[in-house]
């Protein structure tokens, strides 16, 4: 196995906008993520209005939302590599629109109980694992390779939009319907995913999937991974980054409610200002890679993106609020514009065989230290008071983004090319 660089090769491809295939993704993956969004809001609220969880049930909630990366991240990844990726997204948002649509469900048959709220949540985390692996394998089948950045800024661009309309849309559904009637159009959403998605004709045909064992298929994207200066950084600091920001986000919701005193109404408008910085951060993500160099711009993304998060915890009642405000949106147009250009370039980095595998890989750990950034939050939240434990998670993943002056990157105006897999001998 050898790395080469280069440039990627293409010959003036149509428009994103011609591309049906795009098109349809782009459109069922936007209904889906506003979906999400208002449920981002709505369970949580579900918890705390409805059931008076506190600070360890919005804990556990969250864990549960992000055990299964932890649990089956890796085989995932070995299963996804062997399978047509976009059967495994239909299959995922159809399991997620069952998980998610019992919710209101046993709310109107008056049978919601909180182990109901979690085993939703968890069901509902392992679609995501084999949707979002499925789905980074697809986007390079229906995309060419020189459109990769573009059509990842523009999908979490349109991500971004849905999360700035979803929570305003939740928390009015909430005051309006009750939090748990809510989570209804959250399922409607997968379904339509599903119906986008089986309308979808990949333009590239797949790699031939390998035949090895499960067991050395994982083990051959955890080596890859684990060999690669660059790969292996992302890795660990994306698990110590989203440790504090799923453990500040964990009682976020409790914080606006208990601590800053906020109805349903004003939550969800206070998390759709924040998360227009998203919106922002995927609009400006291509020029600032295309200005700086996709390198740089990724060091200068995880340094501005870092400080920021210790705003959300200073927010409080009245205009105190304003300083919640501040940290979610600079975080999150930090977060996003850097997710675009990192994702842009494992697409074409990686090679397509190990895809899935090196996703899965990367996830495990980067998504593996969320339910337990969950059960954390939850209990230092109930031992340290909530606003405490928002400050301690923020400085965390502070600490996490500021390590990025000292990375492989350093130096580097550009990320390096496409890696290639060379027969082995």
């Amino acid at each position: 196995m050898t790395a080469t660089t280069g440039r990627v090769a293409g010959s003036d491809p149509a428009p994103l906008a011609r591309n049906p295939g795009f098109r349809r993704l782009w459109f069922g993956e936007g209904v889906s993520v506003l979906g999400n969004a208002t449920t981002s809001v709505l369970l949580p609220l579900v918890a705390v209005l409805e059931l008076d969880a506190g600070a360890a049930v919005a804990g556990l909630l969250t864990a549960a939302a992000w055990l299964p990366w932890l649990v089956i991240g890796l085989p995932a990844g070995a299963w996804v590599d062997r399978l047509p990726a976009r059967a495994v997204m239909i299959a995922a948002d159809l399991v997620a629109a069952v998980a998610i649509g019992s919710v209101p469900v046993a709310a109107a048959l008056d049978a919601l109980t909180l182990p109901h709220l979690v085993g939703a949540a968890l069901a509902a985390g392992v679609s995501t694992v084999f949707f979002r692996t499925a789905y980074v394998v697809f986007l390079p089948q229906v995309v060419p390779g020189v459109q990769l950045e573009a059509a990842n800024a523009r999908l979490l661009g349109t991500e971004s939009g849905m999360q700035v309309a979803g929570p305003g849309l939740g928390g009015a559904m909430a005051q309006a319907l009750g939090a748990a009637a809510g989570l209804a159009l959250d399922a409607a959403s997968f379904v339509v995913s599903a119906v986008c998605l089986w309308r979808v004709r990949a333009v590239r045909r797949p790699e031939v999937p390998p035949t090895a064992p499960l067991r050395v298929r994982i083990r051959e994207g955890v080596a890859f991974v684990a060999a690669d200066r660059y790969l292996r950084w992302f890795v660990v600091v994306g698990g110590i980054s989203n440790f504090g920001l799923t453990g500040y986000t964990a009682l976020l919701v409790l914080f606006l409610v208990d601590t800053a005193g906020l109805g349903p109404s004003a939550l969800g408008v206070v998390m759709t200002v924040g998360a227009c910085g998203g919106l922002l951060g995927a609009s400006v993500a291509t020029w600032l890679s295309r200005r700086l160099g996709s390198a740089r711009a990724t060091v200068l993304l995880m340094v501005a993106g870092g400080p920021p998060a210790l705003l959300v915890g200073l927010g409080g009642g009245g205009a105190r609020i304003a300083w919640t405000v501040a940290g979610l949106f600079l975080v999150g147009l930090a977060v996003v514009a850097g997710n675009v250009v990192r994702g842009a370039w494992r697409q074409r980095y990686v090679p397509q065989p190990l895809m899935g595998r090196v996703v899965t890989t990367s996830q495990f750990v980067n998504f593996g230290t969320m339910p337990l950034a969950g059960l954390a939050a939850g209990a230092l939240g109930e031992v340290l008071g909530v606003r405490e434990t928002v400050l301690l998670m923020a400085a965390v993943h502070c600490v996490a983004c500021l390590s990025a002056v000292r990375s492989p990157l350093r130096g580097l105006r550009d990320m390096p090319g496409p890696r290639v897999l060379t027969p082995s001998r």
